[in-house]
Parts: C-alpha cells; structure tokens; sequence
C-alpha cells in the first residue's frame, strides 16, 4: 500500500500571491520605499524622545501604524487598474478643491495658518492628498485635450486647471505645498509634449505681473508674502544677520548636520537631544539623521531614494499607455521635488518653505499620500508587467509612444484576400 502523500500549500500560496499580483510588483521600489519608512520610524524613535514628556516613543508608534497603514493601501492601490481612474477626472478634481476649499472654512488653525482638519485623534491635511490627486486628475484631462487642435488658449487652460487647487492652497498659507502643486501641474504638461513656446510666454508673463506685484503692492497696502515668509527669504541670503530668529532653524540645521561627521553622533546627539534643532521629527528630520548617524546614515538616505526616483522614471518608460506615462511623470516630479528641497533646506541651500521630506517626515496625511502615490506607481508596473506575461503587444504612435493593447484574436487572425473573401461568400 503506497503511504499517503503529504499535502502540499505550494499551490494556494502560489495562487494567493497571483491574486493579489505581487510577482507583478516593483520589488526594488518595494523594498526602498519599506526601507525608508522603517529608517523613519527608527530615527524618530531615537531623535524625539524629548518631544514629548513621558511618552518617549510617541512618534514613533504613530509613524508605525502610519507606515503599516500605507503599505497595505499602496499594495492595494496595485492591484487596481489605473486607466479606470481616466473616467473620474472630473469627479477626482472637484473633490481635490472642495477638500481644499474645505480646510479655510472649516481648518483648525495652527501657528496661524489653516491646513489641517481634525478627524477626532487624526489631524488631517487634504494638501497632501490634492498632490496626488492633481496627478490623477490632471493627467487625464491632459490626455483628453491634447488630441484636439492644440494652441496657447488650450495650455492656458490646462496650466489654469492646475494653478487653481495651488492658489487655494497658497492662501491658507502653505507656501510649500502650493509649489509642489506647481511643479507637479509644469511636469504633466512638459511630458504632454507643450511646446516650448509656450512655457517660455506664460513664464515671460508670470514674472513680469510678479515683479510689478511686489513692486507696487506695499504702497497700496496690499501685501503678497506673509512677514515670516519675508523673514525666511532675507535669512536665506543673509543668515548672520539674525542668528537668534528668523535664522536660528537654518543655523541649527546646518550645525547638526555638520557635527554628525563621518559615522554619526549616536546618543550624544547634542542639537537634537537638548531640543536646540526645531521640528526634529518633521521638516528637519534630515538634520537629525546627519547628526545621529553621520554621513554614512544620511547617505544611506539619499541612496534610497535616488533608487524610488530611478523605478518610478522605469515606470514611465514600461508604462503600457500614455495616460500612464502622464501620472507617472507627475508623481515622480512631485517626490524628486520635495526631497530636493527639504534636504536643500536642512543643509543650509534653500530657504524655508515647510516642505516634507517624504516617508522620513512624521505625519499621517504625508505618509499615507506617499504611499498612495507609490501604489499608483505599482499598479502601473503590474499593467505592464501583466501585459508582458500574456505577450500581448501594442499599437505605438510616434507622438504618444504605447496606445492600445491588440487582442490576441485579432492578431493571429489571417488576412482574407479577394479570393477567400468571395469564396465565403458563395
């Protein structure tokens, strides 16, 4: 008698692993972006222990949950197929502005400015999810627009389309977030393929009504920057002038990043540990890292996201659609320019504008609108990655680059000459 053989799960793993398509992820974007918010939670766990009296690990189990959280939302972001988000373009932008409108009326005011909307023990920011839903929506309103006749009436138009949610934003104030806004709406129109000409009129323009803005504005009373966003400019381009004020988060910056040397300063992390550096778990929490764990740790940093900016730029290039190379060019413009600038300011190049570092800053809203992003990103590599595994091809234009997938029916399917043609028909 032949002895039972013992059963097997290797398929229902194999089975479970397909439904959920994770042999289609980005393993390398994966990895990076796990690698950076468990690097996040590790460093506020050692640089934010002061922060709150009694509670030494805060911030730290806030940012786990968070980072729990946005994995299991970013796999399963993938697992949705992105083209069906083109549908709701007008749905997605009107829900990204009433958000926004949302907070100056119903904005629970902090250090004078209204971004956030207190959901019970969740302070929520839709600024960090208009990001990514300006990508979304933008992108699909590009694509239905640029197979028209295209002029400057119609850039002016699709650049007003996305200046409108910026603009909103810039008046809670949140300078920072506006330009990300910014940024992200020039990318999907430069990817779009605007022409040239018409970026370099409507820039000719925009500084001209700027210059006369801030020129003749004080006279008559009316006053574009806030008085701590003037001071946060002046202290970038003179910051001896006033070291105990509006350059004091600079300099403190900058003397913890240089203090951390080669391998870092450990426990006797001074600027951090005795609060000298400010926002240590948010806008400089690069600081932190470069004083805590030197040059090494900050470089093991920047590493980690030159490889999330090199998959989602692959991402672009595998994208099986053109609306896919839009999103995924506006996401990544918005990732490149916020890390960019957040560690630009923590060394001392730029001025302060508030911007986060992402999956590194804490915060429910930035961390979770990541990886949101990042899930877009994933469901537009499963496409492709699925489409490569069927063999299905597809249709390429030399203007648009991937159309259309052709079925596998249709390909196959032999030509019907005039002979075979008439014979069917007798």
């Amino acid at each position: 008698m032949e002895a039972a053989k013992r059963p097997t799960f290797a398929p229902q793993r194999s089975m479970l692993a397909e439904r959920l398509r994770l042999p289609y992820l980005d393993r390398v974007m994966l990895a990076a972006s796990v690698g950076l918010i468990a690097f996040s939670v590790f460093t506020l766990a050692s640089a934010s222990r002061h922060e709150i009296p009694g509670q030494p690990l805060y911030f730290a189990t806030r940012q786990g949950l968070y980072a729990l959280i946005g994995v299991a939302l970013m796999i399963a972001i993938s697992r949705i197929e992105y083209s069906r988000l083109r549908g709701a373009r007008i749905s997605i932008y009107a829900a990204m502005i009433g958000l926004i409108a949302a907070v100056l009326l119903l904005g629970t005011a902090v250090r004078g400015s209204h971004r956030w909307i207190e959901l019970a023990d969740f302070r929520f920011q839709p600024a960090e999810f208009a990001k990514v839903l300006l990508c979304v929506s933008l992108a699909a309103i590009v694509l239905e627009r640029i197979h028209r006749p295209f002029g400057l009436r119609q850039t002016l138009t699709l650049l007003s389309l996305g200046l409108a949610p910026a603009a909103l934003v810039f008046l809670q104030p949140d300078l920072g977030s506006g330009l990300v806004l910014v940024v992200v709406t020039l990318a999907v129109l430069f990817c779009a393929g605007i022409p040239w000409q018409h970026f370099a009129a409507v820039a000719a323009v925009a500084a001209a009504l700027a210059g006369a803005v801030l020129a003749l504005g004080p006279p008559v009373g009316i006053d574009v920057l806030h008085g701590y966003q003037e001071d946060r400019l002046t202290s970038f381009l003179h910051p001896s002038d006033d070291p105990a004020d509006a350059s004091y988060q600079v300099n403190q910056s900058v003397i913890a990043v240089g203090s951390g040397e080669r391998t870092g300063r450990g426990g006797e992390a001074t600027q951090t540990d005795l609060l000298f550096l400010p926002e240590r778990h948010t806008d400089f929490v690069f600081a932190a890292i470069g004083e805590r764990f030197g040059f090494l740790g900050a470089a093991l940093v920047v590493c980690l996201y030159a490889l999330l900016l090199w998959r989602g730029l692959r991402v672009m290039r595998l994208s099986r659609s053109f609306y896919g190379t839009l999103l995924a060019g506006g996401i990544v413009s918005m990732l490149g320019f916020q890390i960019v600038v957040n560690v630009g300011v923590n060394l001392g190049m730029m001025p302060v504008t508030g911007v986060t570092l992402p999956l590194m800053s804490y915060g429910g809203s930035s961390v979770l609108a990541t990886f949101l992003a990042l899930g877009l990103l994933q469901s537009i590599h499963v496409q492709a990655g699925r489409a490569r595994t069927l063999s299905v091809p597809v249709r390429r234009s030399a203007t648009f680059g991937p159309l259309t997938a052709v079925p596998a029916a249709a390909r196959h399917r032999p030509r019907q000459g005039r002979r075979s043609r008439a014979s069917a028909k007798t």
